[in-house]
């Protein structure tokens, strides 16, 4: 397993996951549901034992059928990335959406609108 002392490994770690992930997503898995699913960012816990997975769709209309197709890939994903990174124990995933690029979409709206508005 990557250096637990090490932060910079656990950063590796973390980016060496989230790439598996996202290539299983498209390669793993038959699901339409997941074509438009990427991971954005992995965070692992101190002992390595849970990781949360923030992921997003490129399409929000299909978030809730996504939501539950990429929950549903838990245990088959654990699988895959331990056979993968040649692991024995992979972490526990835990998905989570992701809405910091709809967020800014909305940022940015306000932001025009009161420009409008003050001039």
């Amino acid at each position: 397993m990557a250096g637990r002392g090490n932060k910079f490994s656990k950063i590796k770690y973390e980016e060496r996951i989230r790439d598996e992930i996202n290539l299983a997503l498209r390669r793993e898995f038959a699901d339409p549901r997941l074509m438009n699913v990427s991971v954005t960012h992995v965070e692992l816990t101190q002992d390595y034992s849970h990781c949360k997975v923030y992921w997003d769709t490129f399409n929000a209309a299909t978030r809730g059928d996504a939501k539950l197709a990429i929950e549903t890939t838990g245990g088959r994903m654990r699988k895959l990335l331990s056979e993968k990174m040649e692991i024995r124990h992979t972490p526990e995933l835990h998905f989570i959406y992701n809405s910091q690029f709809e967020d800014a979409i909305k940022i940015d709206q306000l932001l025009k609108d009161s420009m409008d508005e003050a001039e």
